[in-house]
């Protein structure tokens, strides 16, 4: 099942900002977060079974994200970029 993708809306303001390849990276991540949002991610810190806190890895950016298992939502809730 394909979960929606939400935004904090400090995050949403990086990603737009964020260079056309490194969106496009990030993006391109996001997408295969909602669709299988646990093979898509890594663990965040310590890892609890139900997977809520996860990190998303997309070259030089990086994204934590908060996931609604019930709702079946992403939410981005911070966004890196380190290039």
């Amino acid at each position: 099942m394909i979960y929606r993708l939400k935004y904090d809306p400090a995050a949403e303001a990086v990603h737009d900002a964020l260079p056309q390849n490194a969106s496009e990276r990030l993006s391109t991540a996001l997408a295969r977060a909602c669709t299988d949002p646990r093979s898509a991610t890594e663990p965040y810190g310590l890892d609890d079974e139900s997977g809520v806190i996860r990190t998303l890895l997309a070259g030089d950016v990086f994204a934590v994200l908060l996931i609604g298992h019930t709702l079946k939502t992403v939410t981005v809730l911070q966004i890196s970029y380190l290039g």
